[in-house]
């Protein structure tokens, strides 16, 4: 037995119960409300500590008596217990004795308490049971029993917070109220939220398992189709709730968001593509038409209004989600392309396509809808490469996008950013990129560049002068007023509110000039790529802006691509559009006499018919227009009549819009040198025979020829060639009655050939359909083919019996008499 109650005692050693609160306790209560807590844990752990060593006592004089008594072993037991239950009440007997107020008891009532306090059966005694007072073995037995059940360790008690309440006030006074909550140990805390972070999981994998196990296809979509509505509902009322008050349901994008993570395999890739676009719909609302910056750390630290303070909180919200929203979908078309599978992913391989390409489409649309909004440089970044993807459908709604930005961008700030961006990446790539690529380089708004000019013009011009200036020349109320009104012309440009036109020139002739190094390299190192193509074209785009000091290097590298004869069609058309681009712009002050370049136009134009691709035609109206039109003094007759007479030709082997086309270069050509009219004529102008096979019009000899194609025009069936044929062979006038109307008179040859164009497959304008010439009855008249049938007639007429008859072809009686 001692050693039983040496165990004990160890088990029962007072343990420090005193905690300090977690941080997370400190946030929920107030400084009031923690002075309280930690003062009644205090109390509870006196009270506690109290307890124990009242059981010590009674442990300690129960084992003394044991020691000291001399009794037989049957009786150890019996004895041994009942001291320690008469120490014990000893014990308690004096401190309840102590705690009477004696005041007001009587002398004998006290005495009495004190006798009957001694009597130890009256204290041992359970009063729960029936049973006499001395129960001898039994009850000691018992009493064993049910000491032995006791767990040897203290159970250890919940410890409790006091919440006080407001008090109460009645007649008697105010009542304090206070509420008793159980406080978690740091530990349980822990272990719920691990619990709470398990049960998503395992319910997930719950409505997995009954959605795939137990069911049938039916049933499997029609829980598909429950769950994709009920999605759709929580999208859009969360979706409403933001558009409705952005200022304070910023929160709510949060939530939004989170359903990207959607786990449930049925419904995860529609969630994720509806969670997209709600998404980029929402961004498109709510963004401010102002680009947000970072606040300084004296403007947080600055008081503000209340209105201001929440502005400031929706923009911080606003950004960061923004971000986050940006990062998913960057990282959606990262998994697409690297073919990366998380292991929380619950889509397959397959449907990372689909996903891909809405995130690409949600980055163009917010490209587009918000150039002027935060992180719009790393949306170009995110979708140029993109622009190279052998994904067809993505690779074109890239290029579709920045096209429409490029069109749309009045100042050019998103363009340059772009340009950089192609730059790069055609470099980084060797080369080795789609022409598409850059043949959305041709829908950049760039009509005006800054030209280079003398040192005196290219020097910045002062439009203020400094303070040794105004001592010098201006007197000091002339100081006065010029600084007043520096003054109030800085305020009026920052009224405007627009962008300087230096500034625009300055960020186009930038833009231009990467341009150019991307096609000069391309000229320079890969002359035999696939975007060489898009190169020519590109540079007879933007001929008119290239500086002078590149027109001599350029147009060697043009003539000798030419005659290289590795070129197509449209690609020498593109070569020779570039130099009478050049030549008729700031290169008119060269003395260049281009009759190379003539030649080779005037050799390819037999090549070019209706079985070719029609959009060459209107590269040659454009080549024709500042080759013939535009250079008229260059130009010697022998070669405009050359080509008068083999446009004509062409015009019979190439489609109706072409044919319109072509006879517009030639009624501007004739306008352009009059002497033209000769081919309308059958003389003979000088010596010599037309020679239609050479390939060269200075010697061709077209003044011995004719115009004859236009004869043959006339009777076209489409009516706006008949009517430009029928003009041309009347010498083209411009007034009187042969001269043509003001709408097609005063169209450009281009605009002629995309006004009428059939690309449609349809004629434009319609053609009216032929009338029939079979006839079911033929109404007789005085005189018939038939002498018998005429002399018939004749003798009805003569007797006055019948004034008309038809001949019926489909009956046996031919002659049939009508009323």
């Amino acid at each position: 037995m001692t050693s039983q109650f040496d165990i004990f005692c160890s088990n029962n050693t007072p343990r420090s119960k005193k905690r300090r609160p977690t941080f997370r306790r400190l946030l929920k209560t107030s400084g009031v409300k923690l002075e309280n807590k930690l003062k009644n844990r205090q109390l509870k752990q006196q009270n506690v500590a109290k307890k124990q060593r009242k059981e010590q006592k009674a442990e300690a004089g129960s084992e003394g008596r044991r020691h000291q008594d001399a009794t037989p072993t049957g009786d150890i037991q019996e004895e041994t217990w009942v001291g320690v239950m008469v120490s014990f009440t000893e014990e308690e007997d004096e401190e309840f004795l102590e705690s009477l107020p004696t005041d007001m008891m009587e002398e004998d009532d006290l005495r009495q308490m004190t006798a009957m306090a001694r009597h130890a059966s009256f204290i041992t005694r359970d009063l729960s049971s029936c049973g006499p007072v001395h129960g001898g073995k039994k009850r000691s037995s018992e009493v064993v029993r049910s000491y032995e059940k006791v767990p040897r360790k203290m159970a250890r008690t919940e410890e409790k917070e006091v919440i006080h309440l407001l008090p109460i006030k009645d007649k008697t006074g105010v009542i304090p109220q206070s509420v008793e909550r159980v406080v978690k140990t740091q530990l349980e805390e822990e272990e719920e939220e691990e619990d709470s972070a398990e049960e998503p999981d395992e319910f997930e994998n719950e409505g997995a398992l009954q959605s795939g196990a137990g069911l049938t296809a039916e049933q499997r979509e029609q829980l598909r189709v429950h769950t994709v509505s009920e999605k759709r509902r929580r999208i859009a009322s969360l979706g409403s709730a933001i558009v409705s008050d952005p200022y304070s349901n910023i929160k709510r994008v949060k939530e939004l968001r989170g359903m990207l993570m959607e786990s449930d395999a049925s419904v995860a890739v529609t969630v994720r593509k509806l969670v997209m676009v709600s998404l980029m719909e929402i961004f498109k609302d709510i963004a401010p038409s102002y680009r947000i910056r970072p606040l300084t750390a004296a403007e947080k630290a600055a008081k503000v209004k209340k209105d201001t303070q929440q502005l400031r909180e929706f923009e911080e919200g606003l950004i960061s989600q923004y971000k986050f929203y940006l990062e998913d979908l960057e990282q959606t078309i990262k998994d697409w392309k690297q073919k990366k599978k998380k292991r929380s992913q619950s889509v397959g391989f397959q449907s990372y396509r689909g996903l891909a390409e809405v995130a690409v489409r949600c980055l163009c649309e917010l490209l587009l809808a918000l150039p002027h909004f935060n992180f719009h440089n790393n949306i170009i970044v995110a979708l140029v490469p993109l622009m190279n993807d052998p994904a067809k459908k993505v690779s074109g709604m890239c290029c579709d996008a920045f096209r429409k930005l490029f069109q749309q961008d009045k100042m050019g700030g998103a363009s340059l950013a772009t340009v950089r961006v192609i730059s790069g990446l055609v470099k980084s790539l060797n080369y080795n990129v789609r022409p598409e690529v850059l043949r959305t380089l041709l829908s950049l708004r760039i009509k005006e560049v800054e030209v280079k000019k003398d040192l005196e013009d290219s020097a910045p011009k002062k439009k203020f002068m400094n303070n040794k200036e105004k001592k010098k020349n201006l007197s000091r109320m002339q100081r006065k007023w010029k600084k007043a009104e520096e003054k109030l012309d800085k305020e009026l440009l920052e009224a405007e509110a627009s962008e300087s036109k230096e500034k625009k020139l300055k960020v186009h002739t930038e833009t231009l000039n990467i341009v150019f190094l991307v096609y000069f390299r391309i000229l320079k190192k890969a002359q035999k790529s696939e975007l060489l193509p898009a190169v020519l074209e590109g540079l007879a785009n933007f001929a008119h802006l290239i500086n002078l000091e590149f027109f001599d290097d350029l147009l060697n590298v043009l003539q000798s691509l030419i005659q290289s004869g590795d070129l197509t069609n449209r690609e020498s058309l593109h070569c020779i559009q570039t130099v009478f681009t050049i030549l008729s712009g700031q290169g008119d002050v060269l003395n260049i006499d281009p009759l190379n370049f003539y030649s080779q136009l005037y050799k390819m134009l037999p090549r070019l018919h209706a079985g070719m691709h029609n959009d060459d035609i209107l590269i040659v109206l454009r080549c024709l227009d500042a080759m013939l039109t535009r250079r008229k003094k260059q130009v010697t007759l022998q070669r405009a009549m050359a080509f008068v007479k083999r446009l004509s030709t062409l015009s019979l082997h190439v489609l109706p819009n072409a044919t319109v086309g072509l006879l517009a270069a030639n009624r501007s050509t004739m306008h352009a040198f009059p002497k033209c009219d000769f081919l309308l004529d059958n003389e003979v102008q000088g010596s010599g025979f037309y020679l239609p096979e050479l390939d060269e019009p200075e010697h061709c000899n077209a003044q011995n020829t004719a115009l004859w194609e236009l004869h043959t025009l006339q009777r076209h069936y489409h009516p706006v060639v008949r009517c430009l044929a029928v003009h041309l062979c009347l010498g083209a006038p411009s007034e009187g009655s042969a001269a043509l109307n003001v709408d097609l008179s005063r169209r450009s040859p281009a605009e002629l050939f995309n006004v009428y164009s059939v690309k449609n497959m349809t004629f434009n304008p319609p053609v009216a359909l032929p009338g029939t010439k079979k006839k079911d009855r033929f109404v007789g008249g005085a005189m018939l083919l038939d002498e018998k049938e005429n002399r018939r007639h004749s003798a009805c007429s003569t007797s006055g019996c019948v004034k008309q008859f038809t001949l019926d072809f489909k009956n046996s009686s031919t002659l049939r008499h009508k009323d």
